[in-house]
């Protein structure tokens, strides 16, 4: 735990003396007021963990001073010193917010039973909001589903960038390609794993509510701060912040982000004191920020700023050996939650996925796979469980592959450098696919980029359809 920083209110010097004495001799870092009024600016000043505050103050009196303190972080510790030392009086200094009280004249024995139990309770806490973080939120790279060599290369970066002491990585890709995967397996693979992973999408908020929630404000700061409150760059101290959607946060709070980022300060609406973070920002964003630099929506200097390690994460539709892997995957999964016994997809299915053309990437397939798994009654999910959009696109687009270069067939065998062998009897679909494939390779030498061209189709789909047939 870092050095706890204490405050003492007392209006005696002798025991503002000896406090601050032994309790810096104890390794914290301690300072005092004389009266109420002063704790409270130097408490907004120096925001400490704990804060010892007498009974009989000049001015503004200890229960006073309690509330006006919990108004402003009601996370800090209070303890409640009086020479006057009542039941009723210990009952009110509770009610107002502290939590413990001790009665002069005390020994310094006492004070450090105290805080060695205010200590144990800031633990525990910190503690708790781990393993509720942690139960959550548990996405590694194993998490991470992906076999094509493209995608493979992609996790190796990021598990290698998570582990440097980087501070700043930038994440593109279209909406669903998992950028906040990557960003939960990014944090919990790398030295902050015991520090919150706190998120935000920027395009969620209105814009004067962004920039509290990040940066946090002051008691009065606006209408509505009734009482202080800390920001995400607060909050995450030691540990990840992950800004989705950064694309949409508008130039005063890109000026304030650049801040952050150069200085590794923030300071709070309507504060005066600049606080420093230790934190790493992930970014992510679906849009071209560059043709938004272009544009001037985008700060040059903040984007050069972000991009420090950029991760580029493919559209599923560019990863297509991937989707069967995928669908296994989500079939798993929802047949835990569902208490469905379904093996995997059908043929069928297979070439109905792998011709669609997904506009919303890994979560489209996850939600289709959900649905299928819901609604299907056999072992494996048929087409008729998939929803209609997706088999009317994929068969239009299958059938136009039969009666072109994407998939040569029978009826177009005289336009290719080799002739099919199909019995008059009739053969299926999967044995004609199958044969066109061997004797493309056959007639190119087995060279994969001659035959993908040969046959119309990608050296990605070529491969995996050489996987498919065992060729």
């Amino acid at each position: 735990m870092k050095q706890l920083k204490i405050l003492i209110i007392d209006d005696e010097k002798l025991i503002r003396w000896s406090l601050e004495k032994h309790l810096t001799a104890k390794g914290y870092s301690a300072f005092s007021a004389e009266t109420g009024e002063e704790g409270v600016r130097l408490f907004d000043l120096h925001h400490p963990e704990v804060v010892f505050v007498d009974n009989k103050l000049p001015g503004m009196q200890g229960l006073d001073v309690i509330l006006k303190l919990k108004s402003l972080d009601d996370e800090t510790a209070i303890v409640f010193m009086t020479a006057y030392g009542s039941i009723e009086t210990a009952v009110n200094a509770m009610k107002a917010g502290a939590a413990e009280y001790i009665n002069k004249p005390f020994s310094f024995e006492e004070i450090d039973v105290i805080l060695e139990s205010i200590k144990t309770k800031i633990k525990i806490s910190k503690e708790i909001q781990l393993l509720r973080r942690q139960q959550k939120d548990v996405v590694t790279f194993d998490h991470i589903i992906g076999d094509t060599p493209l995608f493979r290369q992609i996790i190796q970066l990021a598990k290698k960038i998570s582990r440097t002491k980087t501070t700043t990585i930038l994440l593109l890709g279209e909406s669903g390609t998992g950028k906040d995967m990557f960003a939960h397996a990014i944090h919990n693979e790398s030295t902050r794993n015991e520090k919150p992973f706190v998120t935000i999408n920027c395009s969620s908020l209105p814009e004067s509510l962004l920039e509290s929630e990040l940066f946090g404000h002051e008691k009065g700061a606006f209408t509505d701060a009734r009482q202080l409150k800390k920001g995400l760059f607060e909050i995450a101290e030691g540990g990840t912040v992950f800004l989705d959607e950064i694309g949409e946060i508008n130039q005063a709070t890109q000026i304030k982000l650049l801040g952050v980022l150069e200085n590794r300060v923030v300071r709070r609406l309507g504060g005066t004191v600049n606080i420093p973070v230790d934190i790493r920002i992930i970014a992510a964003t679906n849009r071209d920020l560059k043709k938004a630099v272009d544009e001037k929506s985008f700060r040059e200097d903040l984007y050069y700023r972000l991009k420090v390690f950029q991760i580029t994460l493919p559209a599923l539709r560019e990863r297509l050996e991937d989707i069967p892997i995928l669908a296994d995957y989500f079939i798993r999964h929802y047949n835990q939650q569902f208490q469905k016994n379904i093996k995997n997809i059908s043929d069928t299915v297979r070439q109905l996925l792998m011709k669609y053309h997904w506009p919303g990437n890994i979560r489209e397939l996850r939600n289709v796979i959900e649905r299928a798994v819901i609604l299907e009654s056999m072992s494996y999910l048929q087409s008729e469980s998939l929803p209609g959009e997706i088999v009317s696109l994929s068969e239009n687009r299958m059938s136009r592959s039969l009666h072109s270069e994407d998939i040569p067939v029978s009826v177009e065998r005289n336009h290719l450098p080799f002739e099919l062998n199909i019995p008059s009897e009739g053969v299926s679909l999967y044995e004609i696919e199958k044969q066109i494939i061997l004797q493309a390779l056959e007639t190119t030498g087995y060279n994969q980029t001659k035959t993908s061209v040969l046959l119309g189709i990608s050296r990605d789909t070529l491969r995996y359809k050489m996987k498919k047939y065992d060729l």
